[in-house]
């Protein structure tokens, strides 16, 4: 396996070029380094970068890299958070955004498929054309790829309603670690031939094969839709609302959450107007036919309506909903500000348990004096718990480490699961241990093993080590 600092074969280099060519393949530390992080803090010198543009070529690449046992990180426009995308052993990136292509949109079956270097926006402006959308929006998709939301699972707001990546892709195609194509999947709304290896990459951040195609399944358009603004006096009060709206049958298609700190730092770092009393917010937009919609509204305001309610407020016209979403949309910029290094987590736990995970990390904050900042997609009991903390201060940071174990211990203690869409990689991987039992990581390893039996693909993410007690060989690393 190469390492960093370790020169790549000649024969390698002459492979890899041969395949996608000499102008496609860089090795320039200067050229390298920008395909060396992903959106976490971490970074790592790629010894290359190749850029392929077909499926034939991330099949030659791959192979190469198998014959000399080369280290290769499958990357899109590096938009996750979790230091998925990098390089940690020195070994080679494989860039697929140049695999940009809208292969077919076919609006009769309600399917698209596409290259994974399609944007999402690029996606969702096709569709639309159409009547049509696809349901997965990170807060991202102007700029992450279709294959880093399969890479990742991600889904975004919408996923309240309309399922996650696993529930909106049909098929795909990809390349196992010796250079096969496998075909996954069916193009049919139903289908149940052969164990589903569809839902079995998605999410799998590139480490049992690299994805070449999708099939992507297309939701129509609503014809219209409705957006809400409920304030609470404080979290507890907005996390019940939170269960009773989703405990009644008009399902939003967005429910996001924003805690009292999170809303004092939009106040001080944006013009959103906000009363001085809100000690948390939801954002809910309900969608369908214009003769569905009062009712869906009216049911909504009605589910809302608990004791702490300060205002609940429907926008009226498109100005008003662009002006209720401005507070949500000046949330990030305000973190980025004021905590350029915060630690980002995005735990997920039932919908029942939103109002005991809150006041939980509350008591964790005050516990560990670690400002805490929580917002997310609430209706999917998926919460971004963001902890401000220098990373120049050990003391500061040693605490922090406390306050996240101690965390992710009350996530699991609520049946929650430590990842609702950032993926694993390597922030969360040695945690994955206290979610997955023993045998399970054995059976994960053993499917690792059998895609990828050179442990070339993306080594050393998503699932920890075996520990040597397991009995079963280590492919993690």
């Amino acid at each position: 396996m190469t390492h960093s600092g370790t020169a790549l074969p000649e024969k390698f280099l002459s492979a890899i070029k041969a395949a996608v060519g000499q102008q496609n393949v860089v090795t320039k530390a200067a050229d390298c380094w920008p395909y060396g992080y992903d959106n976490s803090r971490r970074h790592q010198l790629p010894a290359a970068v190749i850029f392929a543009t077909s499926e034939e070529q991330v099949s030659s690449v791959i192979s190469a890299c198998n014959q000399f046992q080369i280290s290769l990180v499958a990357r899109g426009r590096g938009s996750g958070t979790t230091g998925a995308a990098t390089a940690i052993d020195g070994g080679v990136v494989i860039s697929l955004e140049r695999m940009e292509q809208i292969i077919k949109v076919d609006p009769d079956n309600r399917l698209m498929v596409v290259q994974p270097g399609v944007t999402n926006q690029a996606v969702q402006e096709a569709a639309a054309v159409h009547g049509f959308f696809w349901p997965p929006d990170p807060t991202s998709s102007a700029f992450c790829t279709v294959g880093g939301n399969l890479a990742y699972n991600s889904a975004g707001p919408r996923a309240v309603k309309y399922g996650t990546p696993r529930d909106n892709t049909l098929g795909l195609r990809a390349i196992t670690a010796s250079g096969k194509s496998i075909k996954t999947g069916v193009s049919t709304s139903k289908g149940v031939v052969g164990y589903d290896l569809t839902r079995l990459l998605i999410g799998s951040e590139g480490t049992l094969a690299v994805i070449t195609e999708a099939t992507l399944k297309l939701t129509p358009l609503a014809e219209s839709k409705r957006t809400l603004r409920a304030i609470y006096r404080d979290v507890e009060c907005a996390a019940r609302a939170v269960a009773r709206i989703m405990a009644q049958p008009t399902t939003p298609c967005a429910l996001e959450f924003i805690d009292g700190a999170a809303i004092e730092m939009i106040r001080s770092y944006s013009n959103a107007e906000l009363p001085d009393h809100a000690g948390a917010l939801l954002m809910i937009e309900v969608d369908g036919s214009e003769s569905y919609l009062q009712h869906a509204v009216e049911a909504i305001i009605e589910a809302a309506s608990v004791e702490g309610v300060v205002e609940i407020h429907a926008a009226r016209d498109s100005n008003e909903v662009a002006a209720l979403w401005a507070t949500r949309k000046a949330l990030s910029p305000a973190l980025r500000k004021v905590a350029p290094k915060k630690i980002n987590e995005d735990v997920v736990v039932p919908v029942s348990q939103l109002p005991a995970l809150i006041t939980g990390i509350e008591t964790l904050a005050e516990r560990h004096q670690i400002t805490i900042i929580n917002f997310g997609h609430a209706g999917n009991g998926n919460i971004h718990v963001n902890l401000l903390i220098n990373p120049d201060d050990p003391e500061q940071v040693a605490r922090a480490e406390q306050c996240l174990s101690e965390l992710f211990d009350l996530v699991l203690s609520l049946d929650g699961t430590l990842s609702g869409e950032h993926g694993v990689g390597l922030e969360k991987r040695d945690f994955i241990d206290r979610e997955v039992d023993t045998n399970s990581l054995a059976l994960m390893h053993q499917i690792k093993q059998t895609f990828d039996p050179n442990n070339i693909l993306n080594p050393g993410k998503t699932i920890p080590p075996l520990s040597d007690s397991s009995g079963a060989s280590d492919s993690g690393e």
